[in-house]
């Protein structure tokens, strides 16, 4: 594999998320990521996916280059070499540092690697653990007294060796300042997707999401996983149809209850279908799909606030700005200004 170049633009600072997290002012241009010798090869595709380079309208333009660990060519899990002009003095270059998941969770990562990463850290780059990628975060001292996650399966395990982390072993992926970590697999996808939806905003976030054929937003707090899934049901048609129904229909209240009667269930059991088949509550899914639905429409479109508030559901422009504050720590006015420039 090879690195991949392009030239890339400045980005206008964004407006601050609030909360721990720091002003989005991180312009995401020089991205590293992490190989090494039995590594994971889809999951050191996730990043290549998200943040390839593209020459086309509309989306941001990204340099990243694949860094090896160690000395090379690196052996992939799946047997196949892996060759990278690029080695870990290319942290010292980067704006994001992303680790794939890692080989071992056993297995003490590279003290060299452990060392480059504190030097990124150090000097203001974000750092991005995937999957056990958080162990190899954790092993260089970054996530103390930090929330993160890791893969569910590994959850005991990581919050036995690490136990200075505040682990949230129920999401998809944790943003905290500088440090973002996720859960396994498609979660590292959702997490990449939320970093570049926080820098270049939803409708590039959404755009990239399409080509891969994706969910646009899934929220980081949702559940990992479902621990006891349910087979396939008349019932379960019926709620997939009202989520569908509900998207296309968030200007209008959309309470519990006729949500419930729409998918021809019980309020009890609505409930219950809702939060085993999303990991979230209703009030918290909706709040969210709205939320998104929001800034899309503050980036794209010259629609004032109150008829931003009407199409989204939020009824007014203070209930709005009151949501803005609350998730993100801003204004809509200054979320809109940050992504005009």
């Amino acid at each position: 594999m090879t690195a991949a170049r392009v030239s890339a633009r400045p980005v206008p600072a964004r407006p601050s998320l609030g909360g721990t997290t720091p002003a989005i002012s991180d312009p995401l241009a020089r991205i590293a990521v992490i190989a090494f010798e039995d590594v994971s090869p889809f999951h050191l595709s996730v990043p290549c996916l998200v943040f390839e380079p593209r020459d086309r309208p509309g989306l941001p333009d990204f340099e990243l280059r694949v860094c090896a660990a160690e000395p090379g060519p690196l052996r992939s899990r799946a047997g196949f070499d892996i060759g990278t002009r690029h080695g870990l003095k290319s942290l010292d270059w980067a704006d994001t540092v992303i680790v794939p998941s890692w080989r071992d969770a056993d297995e003490a990562p590279p003290p060299a690697l452990l060392k480059a990463l504190r030097r990124a850290h150090g000097r203001g780059a974000r750092i991005v653990g995937l999957c056990l990628g958080a162990y190899v975060v954790a092993a260089a001292g970054l996530l103390d007294g930090r929330r993160a996650t890791t893969h569910w399966h590994w959850s005991e395990h990581f919050a036995a060796r690490f136990p200075r982390v505040a682990l949230q072993p129920d999401v998809l992926y944790v943003d905290d300042g500088r440090i973002t970590t996720s859960a396994g697999t498609a979660a590292a996808l959702d997490c990449c997707l939320h970093l570049l939806r926080r820098v270049h905003g939803a409708e590039a976030a959404n755009r990239v999401a399409r080509r891969l054929v994706l969910a646009p937003h899934r929220q980081g707090g949702q559940a990992q996983y479902i621990e006891h899934p349910l087979p396939a049901s008349p019932q379960d048609d019926r709620l997939a149809g009202v989520l569908d129904w509900a998207l296309a229909h968030l200007d209008r209240p959309l309470s519990l209850d006729a949500l419930a009667e729409r998918a021809l269930m019980s309020r009890r059991t609505f409930t219950r279908r809702f939060r085993d088949s999303t990991g979230t509550t209703v009030g918290q899914w909706l709040a969210g799909q709205r939320l998104a639905r929001a800034q899309r429409l503050l980036e794209t479109t010259e629609l004032g606030l109150d008829a931003i508030a009407a199409q989204t559901g939020f009824g007014s422009a203070v209930s709005l700005r009151q949501h803005f504050a609350g998730q993100l720590g801003t204004s809509p006015s200054a979320y809109r200004r940050g992504f005009r420039g």
